[in-house]
């Protein structure tokens, strides 16, 4: 992460934004702007976006949608002002056919005037919720990105886009991990309650201490794994699809909004 930028100073999704731009934050965003939406990016060029919105339609858990851009603009007015999806996420993926070929900070060399940006639904948005009722997470007290991983949870196929669903990790002792359930539930917007809790052999996965993406952290003897649909589920869509060109974030990465995590809660 860049040094002139120090998370404290990071209060809002403007701050954050701006700070990504200018390249002095490139780190992952949990914990950041506490209080604000954070979302998931896809961008893909017009002729892929309508197979892809189906996509997230029949599989609103891991990809639940907040926007979706006019092809070729790289604003999202709607979530924040002064909001450039070309710089203001602090790491981005590339992908060609299929594959991951780059890790950039900015794609503003690589915009095209035909690509449709989603911004989709983040689990980072309900954890201000839960440390707010006293909820330890781990990788924020760490400063670590979420651990996530692959699973074999079949999604709802739409076009080329399908496959299974990938899942965020956070362990919890079992009284927070019901407590957890009742708030995320009233942020479906924001992935909602968890679809698992333990075994994760359940789920396909072989091992809690090598995620396939972000960050592993410990699960203590008194405390559960409980899983949550991720919005990384899309990149591994994309990878399987095999679409020519698509740009997401960089896991853990994510777009800061100007909206309150209030806004995006049921009542």
């Amino acid at each position: 992460m860049g040094e002139s930028a120090a998370s404290h100073d990071l209060l809002d999704g403007a701050a954050v934004r701006r700070a990504a731009r200018s390249g002095a934050w490139t780190g992952p965003t949990a914990g950041l702007a506490q209080g604000f939406v954070q979302a998931n990016l896809v961008l893909l060029p017009e002729a892929d976006a309508g197979a892809f919105l189906r996509f997230c339609q029949a599989n609103p858990r891991p990809c639940p949608v907040l926007a979706v851009g006019e092809p070729g603009d790289r604003r999202l007015p709607v979530l924040g002002e002064d909001l450039d999806i070309a710089c203001d996420i602090p790491r981005y993926r590339v992908f060609r056919e299929g594959h991951c070929t780059d890790e950039v900070t900015d794609i503003v060399d690589l915009w095209r005037d035909n690509l449709v940006a989603f911004a989709l639904g983040c689990s980072f948005t309900f954890e201000h919720a839960l440390m707010a009722d006293g909820i330890r997470l781990r990788h924020v007290e760490q400063q670590r990105n979420v651990a996530m991983y692959d699973t074999t949870v079949p999604l709802v196929p739409a076009g080329p886009f399908g496959g299974a669903m990938v899942m965020s990790m956070r362990p919890l002792r079992p009284a927070d991990a019901i407590r957890a359930v009742q708030i995320t539930t009233r942020y479906p917007l924001a992935h909602g309650a968890p679809l698992h809790l333990g075994d994760p052999a359940a789920l396909g996965i072989d091992s809690l201490d090598a995620p396939d993406y972000g960050d592993p952290v410990t699960v203590d003897d008194d405390e559960l794994p409980v899983f949550w649909a991720c919005g990384v589920t899309p990149q591994r869509a994309l990878e399987r699809s095999g679409v020519a060109f698509a740009i997401t974030h960089s896991p853990g990465h994510m777009l800061l909004t100007d909206w309150r995590d209030s806004q995006l809660a049921l009542l």
